[in-house]
């Protein structure tokens, strides 16, 4: 009879061991963010870009600026 090299260990046990491991990530004073996406219209995403020009700014710029004052209360 031929020894398997096969174990019947638990696969998720050594990925859970895995993340626990500290990684670079994890390490940086920088807080964890998350994506947000929305929904607009052709003309609600043309009127915003054309601000933005008009503005210097990148649409990214002016939603972190209207959160920001919305979180701060402003």
């Amino acid at each position: 009879m031929t020894k398997s090299v096969l174990s019947a260990g638990r696969p998720s046990a050594k990925a859970a061991d895995k993340r626990k491991e500290a990684t670079l990530a994890s390490l940086s004073d920088k807080p964890a963010k998350k994506r947000v996406n929305i929904d607009l219209t052709y003309e609600e995403h043309q009127r915003l870009k054309i601000y933005a020009a008009q503005n210097g700014m990148t649409i990214k710029d002016i939603l972190r600026e209207q959160i920001d004052k919305l979180i701060d209360g402003e």
